[in-house]
């Protein structure tokens, strides 16, 4: 048996702002003009499990002014999803955690909006930054974290093929002090042919 290791070039990983469209919906960089359309789907139960509530057009502008600073750090890139068809907002999403050393990245900060729940937008938006992270920025592995009382969210995880890692315990706090442990996924860049034919043929479905 073989005891080599795997190897990846040693190319910094870089992130620029892009626009990503499927047949549904469209990824575009977040920008400030956007908070009103965000906060018009600011619904309490979209954010019973995320680390901050947002309830105000005052609370989405500072939230996307914290994800543009990351930005322009290289650390974060932000998306606004809309729908293709009509142009109303479905919610947010961004690539984060992003290491240029180990060409990797993490997927979160996603929230959508009540009308977009249980529809082919999760899934064509993961499809979207998956396919874009792999093909075009040549990533070595994409993460997701997750509260791990989310069923809802863990379950979406699960159904695109990403690998179940384990449990971070006490990951963070959370409003008011609340203690989280997080589940952690992901798919690697060997991986990616087979979830992506999951992903057209649940696409093809919907």
């Amino acid at each position: 048996m073989s005891t080599e290791l795997p190897r990846r070039e040693l190319i910094p990983l870089i992130v620029p702002p892009v626009t990503l469209e499927g047949r549904s919906v469209v990824l575009e960089p977040l920008r400030m003009e956007h908070a009103a359309a965000l906060a018009s789907i600011c619904t309490p139960e979209v954010f019973e499990f995320t680390t901050l509530t947002l309830s105000t057009q005052a609370d989405v502008e500072a939230y996307i002014a914290s994800a543009l600073e990351a930005a322009g750090q290289g650390t974060e890139q932000p998306f606004f999803i809309r729908s293709r068809d009509t142009g109303e907002p479905l919610g947010t999403t961004r690539y984060l955690q992003i290491s240029r050393k180990d060409r990797t990245l993490e997927i979160g900060h996603t929230w959508l909006g009540r009308r977009a729940w249980r529809t082919r937008v999760n899934t064509e938006c993961k499809f979207l930054l998956f396919r874009h992270a792999f093909e075009q920025l040549h990533v070595m592995r994409v993460q997701f974290k997750t509260d791990k009382r989310n069923a809802r969210s863990r379950a979406a995880i699960e159904r695109i093929g990403a690998k179940f890692e384990g449990i971070m315990r006490n990951h963070m706090l959370i409003r008011g002090g609340v203690v989280r442990d997080s589940a952690v996924y992901s798919v690697i860049d060997t991986e990616w042919p087979e979830v992506k034919a999951r992903l057209e043929e649940r696409l093809a479905r919907e």
